[in-house]
């Protein structure tokens, strides 16, 4: 192909991403009674148990938001329901052909990790678990808008940092954090996104997509010795903080203190996307870390306060975590948040 006929090909396809974009009903008015904590019922996973069979607690999101009402921080009236995203926001970033593939319910139980999943009929595979994906998705699209809005937004999911454009895995099924950044492109006049990494493992799906986007900037912190140990995408990282199994609390916020401060050296940001993975929590089976939960709270802390000092928007997902008091450590690291007035939750 001349570099021609490729050009035109690039520029046919950026315009039709960003029609899409455009036509997407997934950004709408929220009123002032709500507080930018985003939430659906539909997030939480479950399928006759076989969920269980999976380390990630798919009830977790449900959880977070019952101990936030149980503190008296917000209710479930004053929360955000996001709209579901529709093939065509997914098509923003992914191909028709990955979206076909989750038509295989062998496929999406490859990515999700969860083997059973594969004797079940699609259609039962396309409501129980791709449904909460979808909701999800849309809540991190959302959740920029309302950051430019009011400061900050916190999604409540999202965070699904191991999937790409073209593959799945990790139980991430979409690329929510890179559907996120080039709705804001286009819809929030933003041109600078600084992404904070946080969970135990390398982001490597977004990492890919944003291989050769110098609009985007990647702080990842994470353990190299765990999944995915994709050498390719650690190509592609700008900023990547090494945090070997058995990082105890003092050195990992020595580490990302020093982190924050070479990155804004490094790049000025008009928004950031903060992936706020809890699966650095001491005794998380997978993420291999010895972080305490005050530890978790001063981390958020600090990237909300970079974030709040330099007036830059930002959003935070959840991610990984999987321990079981992975909902009450987000819920309290939340509260921190509020009470060190660094979130108004307030409506």
């Amino acid at each position: 192909m001349s570099s021609t006929a490729s050009s035109s090909k690039t520029d046919d396809a950026e315009t039709l991403r960003r029609h899409r974009i455009l036509s997407s009903h997934l950004y709408y008015d929220v009123p002032p009674s709500k507080v930018p904590l985003i939430y659906s019922p539909s997030y939480d996973i479950a399928f006759f148990g076989i969920e269980k069979l999976h380390p990630f607690d798919s009830s977790k999101w449900g959880r977070i938001c019952r101990f936030l009402t149980k503190e008296g921080i917000t209710d479930q009236k004053h929360l955000v329901e996001p709209v579901e995203a529709t093939k065509d926001d997914l098509l923003v970033v992914h191909s028709e052909s990955y979206l076909k593939s989750l038509n295989s319910s062998l496929n999406v139980s490859m990515i999700v990790e969860v083997p059973p999943v594969a004797m079940l009929p699609n259609c039962l595979v396309q409501k129980k678990v791709l449904h909460p994906f979808h909701k999800q998705v849309g809540g991190t699209i959302l959740a920029a808008k309302l950051a430019k809005e009011r400061g900050w937004a916190i999604n409540v999911g999202g965070g699904f940092h191991h999937c790409s454009s073209e593959k799945g895995g990790g139980f991430c099924v979409y690329a929510d954090i890179s559907l996120c950044i080039h709705f804001a492109f286009v819809r929030l006049n933003i041109s600078r996104v600084m992404i904070i990494d946080l969970d135990a493992h390398q982001g490597n799906g977004h990492e890919m997509d944003f291989s050769d986007d110098r609009r985007v900037f990647i702080l990842d912190m994470y353990n190299p010795g765990i999944y995915p140990l994709d050498f390719e995408a650690r190509r592609y990282i700008d900023l990547g903080v090494e945090v070997k199994s058995g990082t105890a609390t003092d050195e990992y916020l020595t580490k990302l203190d020093h982190a924050l401060e070479v990155a804004e050296k490094k790049f000025d940001p008009d928004f950031i996307v903060y992936n706020a993975g809890t699966d650095i929590l001491d005794g998380d089976p997978l993420g291999r870390l010895k972080i305490s939960p005050d530890g978790i709270a001063s981390r958020d802390e600090k990237v909300f306060r970079f974030a709040r000092e330099r007036n830059i928007p930002l959003i935070m997902l959840t991610s990984g975590g999987y321990m079981k008091s992975s909902a009450k450590v987000i819920a309290d690291s939340i509260v921190n948040l509020a009470n060190k007035s660094l979130i108004d939750m307030k409506s």
